[in-house]
């Protein structure tokens, strides 16, 4: 695989981080994502505008990361597809999780980073991760 850039010269533009990460979630699974987003992973629900509102779903923000949960009428949940979520205190919430019921897969395969794989209420995929501080 190739990692050449397909551009000529300079760039006269900069990427300057993510705004949100959006997920799929069928239609009326509001609750399970408040309970999920908000109550298990402690992020503050946010009002979406009008205009969005009405179509449904609900939006979360923790630290420097919104994650939007949008509706989608045919719903399946991606096998592989997932956001990287940067946590401090990663065991901390792997414990937290488990004493909730959710299901931790760690994976030592990213190196520099401590990882590990777990799903919301309606089978999203996601993945949380700290780097590991050298000593």
């Amino acid at each position: 695989m190739s990692h050449e850039t397909l551009h000529d010269g300079p760039l006269s533009y900069g990427l300057s981080g993510l705004h949100h990460v959006q997920l799929a979630i069928p239609p009326g699974a509001e609750q399970l994502c408040r309970e999920f987003w908000g109550g298990l992973l402690g992020m503050t629900e946010i009002e979406k505008p009008p205009v969005l509102a009405a179509r449904g779903g609900c939006w979360f923000r923790g630290g420097d990361l919104e994650v939007h949960l949008g509706v989608e009428e045919d719903f399946r949940p991606s096998a592989t597809a997932h956001p990287g979520i940067l946590v401090s205190g990663l065991r901390a919430l792997a414990a937290r999780f488990e004493e909730q019921g959710v299901v931790v897969a760690w994976d030592d395969c990213f190196p520099g980073f401590t990882r590990f794989y777990a799903y919301d209420k309606l089978g999203n995929r996601l993945e949380f991760l700290e780097a590991v501080r050298e000593s």
